[in-house]
């Protein structure tokens, strides 16, 4: 058995950013994918979202993609949520998701941007870098947008630097 410590926090958003999770599926669905997470072997730290998206904070043994976890975890929750008939519509995850590592002494930080989700949302305090997703395989590139999104006056993970990582 290897050592690893392998930390991410991963963002992706419902079918065309709808607002689809409510306070009436949310613990549901969180809940599903903490325990789907577990059965995979990964460990979920901290997961809160917003109504048409969701932020982890997770540990990846390093005997598993990211992408297949995710693709994974986006699967099994939309089934879940539709075999339950949580919605009256269908329920469906955007292509995509976006993923950022993290260091030991990140991890908190990003914990702390996860569990306050709902807040920076409602009062407009988000991070462009841990707010972006994609479907494309962009790499490290600076996310742009056509809509304005609004930073925190300081990066949140970082000590020195303008970006997060």
């Amino acid at each position: 058995m290897a050592f690893w410590r392998l930390y991410y926090h991963l963002v992706w958003g419902t079918k065309n950013r709808q607002p689809l999770i409510t306070s009436a599926i949310e613990n549901h669905l969180y809940s599903y994918l903490i325990h789907k997470g577990s059965e995979l072997g990964v460990f979920v730290y901290q997961i809160n979202g917003w109504i048409d998206h969701i932020h982890l904070v997770v540990a990846i043994p390093p005997k598993l993609s990211i992408a297949d976890v995710v693709k994974n975890l986006k699967g099994a929750s939309s089934h879940f949520i539709n075999d339950r008939q949580f919605l009256e519509g269908h329920f469906q995850w955007q292509r995509g998701y976006g993923v950022l590592s993290l260091g030991e002494k990140q991890r908190p930080f990003a914990e702390a941007y996860v569990i306050n989700q709902k807040q920076h949302h409602q009062q407009q305090t988000t991070n462009t870098w841990l707010e972006h997703m994609t479907d494309y395989d962009e790499g490290a590139a600076e996310p742009e947008s056509s809509v304005p999104i609004l930073q925190e006056p300081a990066p949140i993970y970082v000590i020195d630097d303008e970006r997060p990582f």
